[in-house]
């Protein structure tokens, strides 16, 4: 119990500038409010125009998508009203209970080989591995959906290595602890810091590269050969293996954690390392990546039992190797741990070029958002880089009065021998054992949607439980992000259609949430559950406009009347308060000017899709499916990205919709600038269609890297022709109809 000399393990600190902000919210509200009352009361009648009908429901269209860009306005606010700063105090747990520390289960998830590498992952493996905490304590799960004997043999030759890893890097406190990420490292360093380590990290670096090398020849073989196979009784299980839809459970432990000839080569202990590969049958669903952590968490609950659990994504390795320790500063505070269900760390990324030409560095997010949902009551579970603890996912219910004790007790000895143990826990990982259970449903991440881990974890948070965002100075995670734009297209669309799909099920934050969480947190949710519906009016606003340039009729406020104040107030408010946002999280002018460019991509391809295909599922014309972002790229690829040169490339009906709508806008421009210069003259547009000239003109701009796409790029990344001319063809035949036919 804590005294009066209670010192806590973590503390919370509200960010600065809250009033201030809040008192800028409120004059952007009032001018949008402003925008609203000048749309219901200028509203134009029949009269007005050639076409008034027309125009008056493209007035009443305009009013529509501005009546949402505010709703949408309002409901982001609730993620900047509140923030919080978390700082732990890990000192303070080791003098409490470094003897007393939990058991921690880490999962890792793979299900390709060919877009997730077997280096990739043990890479992430063996950082996890070598996390600095007891090796008693600490189990290792590598969950293989794709059941790759590839990626089995990867890991086996890792539960070699890293006997000669792990203890090289708590004696030379090696950060980060993922072997091809701290061997760059140092190539890049080349400094005195090691050169006390010279022969012992040239030794390490040999043994590496040996096991680097024997991966990559099995790899490109496609195959695992008999000499290998012959060595390790754990491919026996491949035998019956049909194809990775259809074979059996496969389970091994290749290091089992309380054998005591289980030692590095200093003869100290090592975790446990599990393979495990799912049973997979035709005849039944297998629920994407939710079904692989449920069976995970049965698994381990058999072998390890870990009070603590950690899942991260294949190629998200640890960058720090205390992060575990932060997140039981929450978990085994005395006065507030007993609330906390979940700690999330966020997900960086080491690929990220200076200027995010594709927006990969989820800076706002890690900095603003998940800091203002913390305020809240805690940040959503996104799916990697998140501890938990185990009772809560197996399904405890919230209790004020009770306090889950997650100091470890001494062990029994199991008395099962390890094939009896490898044996019993594969009927834990079956097709049928979840039939007729409350796994998916009550216990376990939750089935039904793409992106699982949000809906699990907004039913945690329902139940009473709370989570805590934490992100320490030295990034826990690091990751690989997407290198061409139609990966980090794909990608969006997955999120944003899974998240709409929240919106619309029975987890709604709207309506499952209600009276259970805060309204700020329910808002939170909403921000990222109502991606996918801002397709619509931001095309409306990206086409309509532009199009009336062409027809000289003005869609917003002359430049003399009043009412061009709100407008121009809440554009320049909102634009600068954005970019003020991404300069204080650490980004750069033009890398926040790419970002603009790429949420108008993603609101005019990803959330349209999005849109469409949660509506067609929810309704039960298509069915669920889980697309793997790709992991690697082609070296011409890697080449361009790195210059931040954008990757087009191959033929989509998402570029389809970009290059037209960036042609059509180019093409009304082009009509405006006719026809100022052939006689219509400056000073008309100027006072009577300055905002539409401005808006035309800046999608015009942000444009720029498509149009090179185009028209002036040869290498291979450049848009497909056959793309170029479905674009040209449909733009020229939109402003020729709209200008001959209206």
């Amino acid at each position: 119990m804590a005294g009066d000399g209670y010192l806590p393990l973590f503390e919370t600190r509200r960010a600065k500038g809250t009033i201030f902000y809040r008192v800028f919210a409120v004059s952007v509200f009032v001018c949008i409010f402003l925008i609203w009352v000048y749309r219901l009361s200028h509203i134009p009648s029949e009269r007005d125009h050639q076409n008034g009908r027309l125009t008056l429901w493209v007035w009443i269209g305009l009013f529509a998508a501005e009546l949402w860009f505010g709703f949408y306005w309002i409901v982001t606010q609730a993620v900047r009203w509140n923030r919080v700063h978390r700082q732990t105090f890990r000192n303070r747990l080791s003098q409490r209970y470094e003897s007393e520390l939990p058991g921690v289960d880490i999962f890792v998830c793979t299900a390709d080989p060919k877009i997730e590498p077997p280096t990739m992952v043990i890479n992430t493996v063996l950082s996890v591995m070598a996390y600095d905490y007891p090796t008693d304590k600490l189990s290792v799960y590598l969950s293989d959906d794709a059941g790759s004997d590839l990626t089995f043999y990867a890991l086996m030759e890792a539960s070699h290595f890293c006997k000669h890893w792990i203890p090289y890097c708590k004696k030379f406190n090696v950060q980060p602890r993922s072997p091809a990420a701290y061997f760059i490292k140092v190539g890049e360093a080349r400094g005195d810091d090691h050169k006390s380590q010279s022969k012992d990290l040239a030794a390490i670096k040999r043994l590496y590269e040996e096991m680097e090398n024997r991966i990559q020849t099995a790899t490109k073989l496609s195959r695992i050969t008999e000499e290998i196979r012959m060595k390790h009784k754990g491919f026996s299980q491949w035998d019956s293996y049909s194809s990775r839809l259809d074979h059996d459970t496969i389970l091994q432990i290749l290091i089992d954690g309380r054998d005591p000839n289980a030692v590095d080569n200093e003869g100290c202990a090592l975790p446990t390392l599990v393979y495990l590969a799912r049973e997979k049958r035709p005849q039944y669903f297998h629920n994407f990546k939710a079904g692989a952590m449920n069976a995970l968490i049965r698994v381990s609950s058999k072998i390890s039992n870990g009070q603590v659990t950690l899942n991260v994504d294949c190629d998200m390795y640890s960058n720090n190797s205390q992060a575990v320790r932060d997140a039981l500063c929450f978990f085994m505070d005395e006065e507030k741990g007993h609330e906390v269900a979940f700690v999330q760390f966020p997900q960086n990324f080491d690929n990220v070029t200076k200027n995010e030409l594709y927006s990969n560095s989820f800076r706002i997010y890690s900095e603003v958002e998940f800091r203002g949902m913390d305020g809240y009551g805690g940040p959503i579970y996104s799916g990697s880089g998140c501890f938990h603890r185990r009772e809560i996912l197996c399904g405890r219910k919230y209790d004020k009065e009770t306090k889950i004790e997650l100091k470890r007790e001494n062990d029994s000895k199991r008395e099962e021998s390890l094939l009896e143990l490898e044996e019993t826990s594969k009927a834990l990982a079956s097709c049928t054992y979840e039939a007729n259970t409350q796994w998916g449903k009550e216990i376990g991440l939750k089935y039904g949607c793409p992106v699982e881990d949000v809906i699990t974890g907004i039913s945690i948070q329902c139940q009473g439980w709370k989570s805590v965002y934490c992100k320490p100075e030295r990034d826990a995670f690091l990751g690989v992000s997407p290198t061409t734009l139609l990966q980090f297209l794909v990608q969006r669309k997955r999120w944003s259609e899974g998240d709409f799909q929240i919106m619309l099920s029975r987890y709604s934050p709207a309506r499952y949430a209600h009276g259970k969480i805060s309204l700020g947190l329910r808002l939170g949710y909403c921000c990222y559950c109502l991606w996918a519906p801002n397709c619509l009016a931001t095309l409306f606003y990206s086409i309509v406009p532009s199009l009336y340039l062409l027809k000289g009729i003005p869609l917003f406020p002359m430049i003399s009347s009043p009412w061009i104040v709100p407008f121009a107030y809440v554009m320049f408010a909102k634009y600068t308060c954005s970019l003020a946002e991404f300069l204080w999280s650490g980004g750069t002018a033009l890398g926040w000017w790419n970002e603009q460019r790429l949420w108008l991509y993603l609101r005019t391809t990803s959330f349209l899709f999005a849109f469409i295909d949660a509506i067609l599922k929810t309704l039960g014309f298509s069915e669920s499916s889980f697309v793997v972002t790709e992991k690697v790229a082609d070296e011409d690829v890697s080449q361009r990205y790195e210059k931040e040169i954008m990757e087009f490339g191959a033929a989509s009906s998402m570029f389809t919709i970009l290059s037209t709508l960036a042609l059509l806008n180019l093409f009304c421009m082009i009509g405006v600038v006719k026809k100022v210069i052939v006689g219509d003259g400056y000073v008309k547009f100027y006072e009577t269609m300055l905002l539409q000239i401005l808006l035309c003109s800046a999608l015009v701009l942000i444009n720029w890297p498509l149009y090179q796409g185009l028209f002036l790029r040869k290498d291979n990344g450049k848009m497909p022709s056959s793309v170029t001319t479905k674009s040209l063809v449909l733009a020229l035949s939109v402003c020729t109809c709209f200008t001959f036919l209206y």
